[in-house]
């Protein structure tokens, strides 16, 4: 399939999505124009506010490839990510995005994202979520443990 094929294949899960009583957001991923995994969001329906499109089509791939990384792989997508979306594409390492819908677009219907942006800017005692740091000498055993395993898969 062309990258245009691919992208109108995005668009057309979103609009089956909604249809379906789903939030308007579709994804694939793909690998040399073949479909690998696709993903709508499933926010309401599942009861799970991280089940946006990208990141269900990101899970459904690497479950079917037995891998967290999916280097060699393109997302399309029908919206510009939000941020956490944006963020799994990074760590699951996808070496292309294409996106339909902007975050204007999105913010225009109610899927207004810029607050978390402007909260990211922020030092953590100036955000909206309270937060503390807490036993940080007992959490660092974990990373200590990590740091000193020799057979450790790098990620």
């Amino acid at each position: 399939m062309s990258k245009e094929e691919l992208m109108r294949k995005a668009i057309e899960l979103s609009i089956n999505n909604v249809k379906n009583g789903g939030g308007p957001f579709g994804a694939v991923i793909a690998k040399d124009g073949e479909v690998i995994a696709e993903g709508v969001n499933r926010v309401t329906t599942s009861c799970d506010p991280t089940a946006h499109a990208e990141v269900c089509a990101i899970r459904a791939a690497c479950a079917k490839l037995g891998t967290f990384n999916l280097s060699g792989y393109e997302i399309y997508t029908s919206c510009e990510p939000c941020p956490m979306c944006l963020g799994a594409i990074y760590w699951a390492r996808l070496d292309k995005m294409y996106y339909g819908n902007n975050k204007t677009d999105a913010k225009n219907i109610g899927f207004d994202d810029s607050f978390i942006y402007d909260e990211l800017e922020l030092k953590p005692l100036k955000r909206r979520l309270p937060s503390e740091i807490l036993l940080h000498k007992e959490a660092l055993k974990a990373f200590e443990a990590w740091t000193a395993k020799m057979d450790k898969i790098e990620y």
